[in-house]
């Protein structure tokens, strides 16, 4: 390989078609296609032993971890984009993971903070284990190769993040997650882990209760085909393009694998927990990293105040991220802001730092302050305002020990699953960190159960693909229809999301999104794209990605609705107060064949740490 490995080079070494996953399991074809010997793939149906869903951080470090668990088996990797073009890229600041117990920090204390910072919906005995993971999963990184910036002892270095009580988020300059893909990138090739790129999952098949595989499209060729696993992980981000242009993720993080797992029966947990960054750029939506105020940047409002001071006194600008976000809004609606409507914002200064250390440890946040605002944050603040950024909710897991969901066989990862780490409001630096330690679980016991299984008949699997091959015909055969129709619904989806179910929110605006989201719904079905040609056919994969939000959004309204409180992220203003007599519960969503959707609850697990009102 060489030092500039190129997209060439990569799709040439890892990547394969489907017709490689259809063919027996003899010869050379055995590293990538099903290699049970008591199973073997003759059917010609396509096959593979553990498949992954998501090329992010959490899909990657699952396929390593398959791959080293069992190197008989195959590992296929299902991507809709390169790679190094996840959401995990956008994660700047770091990755927390206690490293160093010479100032007093500790796992528990990890734990503590996360469970504070989540406003106790975290479950405890979760957390515990995962900030015991955490330090492991930094110090693998660092053995495998990850450059993280180093301190003047030649150590992993570390900075202050939102709601952390010491020191513990570990960095690589302010491109974090970025390196971090590269890294887990390269060690996936080393262990001969392979991709199917350019697939999009359509749907996921769960047969007698147990998964038997996905449904994918071939994004290039419009081809859609089953793929039979004997285990299946599902590492497909999170959904907070439900708010469309106010979110720093990519466009393709459109809740694929909740709103599958959702029709095929399973519990979307929490799904009214969506993190809102206070930090995004004011036109765009894409991320000032918080490393910017770990690093010491201040917020300052149309009258030169560091008005953080009012709201959080003792920690500043470093208090979570919910409360930041909202202190941030009532500037902006009480009239301290700059701007107006959605071109309001405040500032976020950093020119105190000075040059070199903007240069050394915040050069991505420049970069982006200058292709998106003209302006150099070296020499002045930069326009600022609160976006969408992380999903809390996602498909229910049943035990960080396993990463496994209530369907045997099928396993969720990093910011589509909820194993309940980040409950009501994610901490700065526990997103990469998540993905990397759920990931690595749920590869581990991937491998493990399909050692140990045999594949399903693969007869829902084969409906699956009927019906999405007739769907296709049916919205894009007639050659009838706009697809500006389309795009006009997904601009209006994410404004009502916005200002009807974002940062704050009562009964009234959740109410009227209700009616909104039924209109939505009805226009969603009517339309239809006027392109036949399966060949790129990109129109309809933005299609199939709105109807995912569509449902993802509906899930939200729905436990948004029933949580009447206000709990981290989920602020209600007809509700001010936590309320943890009725709701110290998870929300668990589920949808019926018909379409309509159920509301349930889960207690939170609660153990060593005392539930108490969120102070800072």
């Amino acid at each position: 390989m060489s030092e500039q490995f190129t997209r060439r080079e990569f799709l040439q070494s890892a990547c394969i078609t489907m017709g490689a996953l259809a063919v027996s399991t003899t010869g050379a074809d055995k590293a990538f296609a099903a290699t049970s010997a008591s199973t073997p793939n003759t059917s010609g149906i396509p096959s593979c032993d553990v498949l992954i869903i998501g090329s992010g951080a959490a899909g990657l470090r699952a396929a390593v971890a398959a791959r080293k668990k069992n190197p008989n088996l195959s590992v296929v990797v299902v991507s809709k984009v390169m790679p190094t073009r996840s959401a995990t890229t956008m994660a700047e600041g770091g990755i927390n993971g206690v490293i160093d117990f010479s100032e007093g920090d500790s796992f528990e204390l990890h734990a503590k903070d996360t469970v504070k910072g989540g406003d106790f919906l975290v479950d405890q005995d979760t957390a515990m284990k995962f900030a015991t993971y955490a330090g492991a999963a930094i110090h693998e990184l660092d053995y495998i190769g990850m450059p993280f910036s180093r301190n003047a002892k030649g150590e992993v270095d570390k900075r202050y993040a939102g709601g952390a009580s010491k020191i513990r988020c570990n960095f690589a300059s302010d491109k974090t997650g970025h390196i971090l893909t590269h890294t887990c990138l390269d060690d996936a090739l080393k262990h001969g882990v392979k991709f199917l790129m350019d697939h999009h999952m359509l749907d996921l098949s769960i047969e007698n209760g147990h998964c038997e595989g996905v449904v994918l499209r071939n994004i290039r060729t419009g081809d859609i085909a089953p793929v039979r696993a004997k285990s299946v992980v599902l590492a497909t981000g999170g959904y907070t393009r439900v708010f469309w242009n106010r979110t720093s993720t990519p466009y393709i993080a459109t809740g694929d694998g909740a709103a599958a797992a959702l029709r095929a029966g399973l519990a979307f947990k929490d799904p009214e927990m969506l993190q809102f960054h206070p930090t995004g750029v004011c036109h765009g939506g894409t991320l000032i990293t918080e490393a910017a105020r770990g690093e010491g940047g201040i917020l300052l409002n149309n009258q030169g105040e560091r008005f953080m001071k009012r709201y959080v006194p003792n920690k500043m600008e470093l208090a979570p991220r919910d409360i930041v976000a909202r202190s941030i809004e009532t500037e902006i609606r009480e009239g301290r802001a700059f701007g107006h409507d959605m071109e309001a914002y405040v500032l976020l200064d950093v020119t105190h730092l000075g040059k070199e250390k903007i240069m050394r440890d915040l050069p991505q946040i420049r970069h982006i302050g200058m292709l998106f605002e003209n302006m150099d944050l070296v020499e002045k603040p930069i326009a600022i305002r609160p976006t969408a950024h992380y999903s809390m909710g996602g498909i229910h897991v049943t035990s960080i020990d396993t990463m496994s969901t209530t369907a045997p066989g099928l396993f969720a990862a990093g910011e589509a699953s909820c194993v309940s780490i980040h409950g009501a409001n994610r901490l700065g630096g526990n997103s990469l960190c998540d993905a990397t330690v759920t990931g690595k679980i749920a590869g581990i016991n991937a491998a493990e159960y399909a050692a140990k299984a045999d594949f399903g008949s693969g007869k829902r699997l084969h409906d699956l693909t009927i019906k999405w091959t007739s769907h296709f015909k049916e919205i894009t055969g007639s050659n009838k229809g706009n697809v500006n129709d389309m795009y006009a619904l997904r601009e209006e989806m994410g404004a009502a999301n916005w200002y009807n179910m974002g940062i704050f929110r009562t009964e009234s605006k959740l109410l009227a999104l209700a009616d909104k989201h039924a209109e939505f719904q009805a226009r969603y079905e009517a339309i239809r794209i006027p392109n036949s040609n399966p060949v790129f056919n990109t129109a309809y994969t933005e299609y199939v990605e709105l109807g995912n939000l569509l449902l993802a959004s509906r899930a939200a309204l729905m436990g948004a609705t029933a949580r009447k409180e206000s709990r981290g992220s989920h602020f209600r203003e007809d509700y001010l107060k936590r309320d943890d007599v009725n709701f110290l519960k998870h929300s668990m969503v589920t949808m019926d064949e018909s379409g309509k959707m159920h509301l349930d609850w889960k207690d939170v697990v609660v153990g060593q740490f005392k539930i108490e009102e969120r102070k800072y």
